[in-house]
């Protein structure tokens, strides 16, 4: 379990610690570093020695007192840049005369260490929206000392793509591919969080375009494309079974929806892809490194296709091809690293997930010296319409 810790932000409630003793005790005094405009919470003062060990013993207490497994640190950008979301004359420079809060950094170096050393089974994540670099690198390497770093871009600009509806995907195709550019520099987690799905934006089904079904077919085919992208995987609580309403804090989840097929094909699908996830070291015994993936075809934008292996550690591969057209692709020629079968190990059309059951005959397909994509070897398959597929090479 992972708690949402949030030192960035100093509640202004009345019973809280503002002007604790009539004074700024804990928070800048001057509002231009002292007072968040877009959330209209204070600022601590990572200055202090006294707010700097009472942060620290926060972050101590949930993980020694509760036992949860890590933090994620939120709005970790906030705390980096002095003129995070204001104007020229709205802040005041660092020592040196730049924009980095010196202090910040500082204690989130240190409050690292300090989980390091006293509880090392910990994970502490950044939910960091910029291009600050090392963050998810040791203090000692210059980094920050995160474990793990929120990917925000990968996850707004796939979710713009997959709510499009598919006749104009093929002029967003690099919504999908854009983040390979920047994958292994950081250590990534792949967040579908509880940012996409309040405050009026619905829920993760409710993005999807099309009919029920397409619906229904869309999300199964972007959750296939998110475990099988590198990047560790996070999924808010509902978005497991397709929840239908913008989540809430005042009432409990829709769980009465798992008695719909289609809900409970999308349970189905979540639970094997974790399965296959753990059971595959191809999938992520290299999420942070480029050996770990190689591209099949990124560039067939306009039949919206997508395809790609992730390999392992052990020399095992996944080969994952993603269609997000609603058509099937009979007879599809497609380039392979290696000679031999390439067995079906998922299909997120398959109709135990609430699909139409379209795929490759046998589920499994013997590798061709025919050259195609540039690799010497191809395979034939069918693929299914609005579908993620995953085929493992078996030798």
């Amino acid at each position: 379990m992972l708690l949402d810790w949030v030192p960035a932000h100093f509640p202004t409630d009345d019973w809280g610690l503002a002007r604790f003793d009539g004074t700024c005790l804990y928070e800048y005094a001057d509002p231009r570093e002292g007072f968040h405009n877009d959330w209209n919470t204070l600022i601590y003062n990572f200055g202090r020695t006294e707010v700097r060990n009472f942060l620290v013993g926060s972050a101590l207490y949930w993980l020694e007192r509760f036992n949860v497994d890590g933090l994620r640190v939120d709005a970790v950008a906030s705390m980096l840049y002095r003129d995070y979301s204001r104007k020229a004359g709205e802040w005041i420079p660092n020592v040196h005369g730049g924009r980095e809060n010196l202090e910040a950094i500082a204690f989130i170096k240190r409050t690292n260490e300090v989980i390091g050393i006293e509880r090392p089974q910990a994970v502490t994540l950044a939910e960091e929206s910029t291009a600050f670099p090392a963050v998810s690198r040791p203090t000692y390497a210059g980094g920050l000392g995160f474990h793990y770093k929120w990917n925000m871009g990968w996850m707004h600009d796939t979710l713009s793509y997959m709510a499009r509806d598919p006749i104009h995907r093929p002029y967003h195709h690099g919504e999908m591919t854009f983040g390979l550019i920047y994958a292994f520099n950081e250590n990534f987690v792949l967040p579908l969080s509880h940012d996409e799905v309040v405050h009026g934006k619905g829920s993760l089904l409710g993005k999807m375009p099309g009919d029920r079904w397409q619906q229904f077919a869309n999300l199964r085919a972007y959750y296939g494309f998110m475990f099988g992208h590198p990047g560790k995987k996070l999924m808010f609580m509902g978005c497991e079974f397709a929840q239908d309403r913008e989540w809430s804090h005042e009432r409990s989840l829709d769980w009465h929806l798992l008695g719909d097929a289609s809900h409970a094909g999308v349970q189905r699908l979540v639970r094997d892809l974790n399965r296959l996830y753990r059971a595959s070291p191809a999938l992520h015994s290299q999420d942070f490194s480029g050996a770990g993936f190689e591209w099949i075809d990124h560039d067939d934008a306009r039949r919206s296709l997508l395809s790609f292996v992730r390999k392992g550690r052990d020399g095992q591969m996944m080969l994952v091809v993603c269609n997000f057209a609603p058509v099937v692709h009979h007879g599809f020629r497609l380039g392979v690293p290696a000679p031999g079968q390439w067995l079906e190990r998922l299909n997120s059309d398959s109709a135990y997930y609430g699909g139409s059951n379209v795929g490759t005959p046998l589920a499994a397909a013997t590798a061709e010296a025919v050259s195609s994509h540039g690799r010497s070897h191809s395979v034939v398959l069918t693929l299914p319409p609005l579908a993620t597929v995953f085929l493992e090479w078996t030798g």
